[in-house]
């Protein structure tokens, strides 16, 4: 089994499937009233959350995330009977990208976006599009033990759930260690590779990606295993039951018809999706 595939575990978060009570405004209009009258979805794209959504060497949208967007896009213009609807690309970062939803900037957020509950708080999820995890990047030789990090210089991307993460898991473990909050992946790969600090916290698949684009990615290596378990959904106006329904309703065929798979094969070569990537691929309701 390939590193990628280890990254997802047989252990399934049900209580982020149910229903919860919510903190919130209802959409007052649909985005889909929106979008017929624009012929235009705009959809947010994160700029360095790869192998999920980044820009790539030509500032193109790129990653798992937007090619499931993408695709849920066509299958809206077949349920929506919109022929011509375009796809509008919005950059958005990791301290912006849920408020870009909730004031009406973006219509679909297409990145790493782990389902919490308090982010349920200002907008809605999709059913889940991916299982992920937080793990380490470190220097080879380095102890992949997560209590071999007391005492050391560690990264995290600022504004993310990992973050909140990595602090939960020093108090619990009695740890203690430098946290240094990074603008973003780019510069917390550079901080280890130059020293820096000793160890990057972040997403596996993400950090996956970080080593395998590191010119260094020899002397990297990511720790097998991880500290959460995280489902990532499509971010999308809290309220707006209609568009989410038909966005489930997309992504709900997209698994049934396979096309799910092709991307997430696509996306990760020669990785055997675990039965946590199998379980959502059975999860999504059938369209009637």
């Amino acid at each position: 089994m390939t590193p990628i595939a280890r990254l997802f575990t047989t252990t399934v978060i049900a209580c982020l499937c149910l229903a919860t009570p919510r903190i919130g405004i209802a959409a007052e209009q649909s985005a889909i009233d929106r979008i017929r009258a624009t012929g235009e979805i705009i959809l947010g794209v994160r700029r360095d959350a790869r192998p999920h959504s980044y820009l790539d060497a030509n500032g193109n949208p790129a990653g798992y995330t937007i090619e499931v967007c993408q695709s849920v896009v066509g299958r809206l213009r077949a349920q929506l009977g919109i022929t011509q609807l375009r796809m509008r690309f919005v950059p958005v970062d990791a301290t912006d990208r849920f408020q870009a939803v909730a004031e009406g900037r973006i219509d679909l957020l297409c990145g790493a976006a782990t389902i919490t509950l308090s982010r349920r708080e200002i907008v809605d999820f999709s059913i889940p599009t991916f299982v992920d995890g937080a793990s380490v990047l470190t220097l080879t030789g380095t102890s992949q033990d997560f209590t071999a990090l007391a005492g050391k210089r560690i990264g995290v991307r600022a504004a993310t759930t990992t973050e909140q993460a990595l602090i939960a898991s020093l108090r619990s473990n009695a740890i203690e260690a430098e946290v240094h909050p990074v603008a973003d992946h780019a510069e917390g790969l550079r901080a280890v590779e130059t020293g820096e600090i000793d160890a990057y916290f972040g997403d596996q698949s993400i950090l996956y990606a970080l080593r395998d684009t590191s010119a260094q990615k020899d002397r990297l290596v990511v720790a097998g295993n991880t500290l959460t378990l995280e489902l990532h959904g499509l971010a999308l106006p809290l309220g707006d039951h209609s568009f989410r329904l038909e966005v489930d309703r997309a992504l709900s065929q997209l698994y049934t018809s396979g096309r799910m798979a092709d991307i997430f094969e696509a996306t990760f070569p020669n990785a055997e999706p675990s039965e946590s990537i199998r379980y959502i691929h059975t999860f999504a309701p059938v369209p009637p």
